[in-house]
């Protein structure tokens, strides 16, 4: 038998809107914040609570053979670990990984009225509150498209189902339960990650690349305490005015370009293919892409190279500073010190570590006046280049992109990064790879008001119980053969 692709989107359709919906807005009214944003986060609670909810959801499925359990490491945030057995003609030897994750961002600032991060509002289509497309939809996603796959004659072979709760901080927490549970994971030959993104809700998108990152704080001490400025300015120099200097170092002022080599690397020439399709298949204005404030605009009009820019070119961002006092406190004073929080992101294939290096190297050297400049809280993750997919992966994925949207997919490159794929990678270095989202250009991740398109989501998952059920025949082939 074959998998029914109809009984498939019509299952998936009746649990995303009778019972997804439901759980899902119970869960992102959890703040459940990232270890980085919550220190406290076993006092609070919050990541526990979701860790419950979400377990209790996953154990009232209806999925053959399926064991739901949470481990935890002393000192580490849980993981929701749950195995179902092979089913069908699915062989039990060979192993699916599906990831997702369940900590979230901070609240952000800037939520239009009526909504807010642990108020789940349901518009039309759209899902709002914080974690429900990054990444508390995954769990969901992964468990229905099995119990779709089932339920639809499908196939599948034995499946490991990972939700971490550290993602959002870097995910420092995840590598000791791979090495720790080696054994469960085994050595996967496909691996679903389901924390992307998509430039449209019309198409399937899958993922290829991820950028790194590298940040730092960067301290300018001039002095050891406030000095009234109309004294002290002139013969004492401005931590604000080295800082620039220093930030002249590692980066154009005019263009954005970073200076550093090591940032750098040449994009490789199917990935220049791909970036074009898939400027073509947006076919809508960089400018219509982000919330450009009045007459601003974006850095370059051509698609191409603006894709370019946000996924194989390093870029800076400015993310937090420290001794500024606001506006309407600020004083007549030269202030003792300057510190700022540097992101870079990094190309898909430079090493972080190496820039890293030079990155302290260049800011701490000669310092202007000889001014005390520190650098710490230095932290970097390598980003994530995707081999070439084999056959069978590619027409399971052209043929669910046009059975469940009806519309070829196209890939892309993500400009953000998640740390799992580069060491999942490297571990499993012949693991396939389909890693698709929900993060579209508007979607509001990590910022104010975000939402989750549920239409998105319930084709992902159909889309992950026929990629489920092609690596089933594929490998139970393959063993007869």
């Amino acid at each position: 038998m074959t998998l029914s692709e109809s009984v498939v989107s019509t299952h998936l359709a009746k649990v995303w809107g009778s019972n997804i919906v439901p759980s899902l807005s119970e869960y992102i009214a959890i703040p459940a914040l990232s270890k980085n944003f919550d220190a406290e986060w076993r006092r609070s609670g919050f990541i526990d609570q979701a860790v419950a909810h979400l377990t209790g959801w996953a154990q009232s499925r209806s999925i053959a053979n399926m064991t739901v359990d949470v481990v935890e490491i002393d000192g580490l945030t849980p993981v929701i670990l749950i195995t179902v057995d092979a089913f069908g003609d699915g062989p039990q030897g060979e192993t699916v990984l599906l990831y997702g994750h369940l900590d979230k961002q901070p609240e952000m600032t800037g939520w239009r009225d009526g909504l807010g991060p642990w108020i789940p509002v349901r518009e039309g289509d759209k899902l709002y509150g914080r974690g429900g497309a990054d990444d508390g939809y995954a769990i969901y996603a992964a468990l229905s498209a099995i119990e779709a796959c089932q339920l639809a004659d499908g196939t599948h072979s034995r499946l490991v189902v990972v939700i971490e709760a550290s993602e959002e901080s870097g995910s420092p927490d995840l590598p000791p339960y791979i090495e720790h549970y080696a054994d469960v994971i085994g050595s996967p030959t496909l691996v679903v990650c389901l924390d992307s993104g998509c430039e449209s809700f019309d198409r399937l998108w899958t993922t290829t690349s991820l950028r790194g990152l590298v940040a730092v704080t960067v301290t300018v001490k001039v002095v050891t305490m406030g000095i009234h400025s109309g004294s002290a300015s002139g013969p004492v120099p401005s931590s604000m005015r080295i800082m620039r200097q220093l930030l002249d170092r590692v980066e154009d002022a005019q263009s954005g370009r970073v200076l550093l080599p090591s940032f750098h690397c040449e994009v490789p020439a199917h990935r220049v293919s791909e970036i074009a399709a898939q400027a073509d298949a947006t076919h809508s204005a960089v400018q219509s892409w982000f919330p450009f404030d009045g007459i601003t605009e974006p850095t370059t009009h051509d698609g191409a190279q603006a894709i370019t820019k946000m996924t194989w070119e390093p870029t800076l961002s400015y993310i937090g500073a420290d001794g500024l006092p606001t506006t309407a406190a600020g004083g007549n004073v030269l202030r003792p010190s300057t510190s700022l929080r540097l992101s870079f992101r990094l190309p898909p294939t430079v090493d972080a570590d190496m820039a890293a290096a030079e990155l302290v190297e260049v800011l701490t050297s000669n310092p202007p006046y000889g001014a005390t400049i520190i650098v710490d809280h230095v932290e970097g993750a390598n980003g994530w280049n995707a081999a070439t997919p084999e056959q069978w992966l590619v027409d399971a994925s052209n043929a669910a992109g046009m059975a469940y949207f009806g519309a070829e997919p196209r890939s892309l490159g993500e400009g953000g990064s998640i740390p799992f794929m580069h060491m999942l990678g490297k571990k499993f270095p012949a693991a396939q790879f389909f890693v698709v989202g929900v993060v579209g250009p508007d979607v509001g991740a990590h910022g104010p008001d975000e939402y989750l398109h549920l239409p998105m989501a319930e084709k992902i998952s159909c889309c992950v119980a026929s990629i489920l059920d092609a690596h089933g025949r594929f490998y139970a082939a393959s063993s007869i053969a």
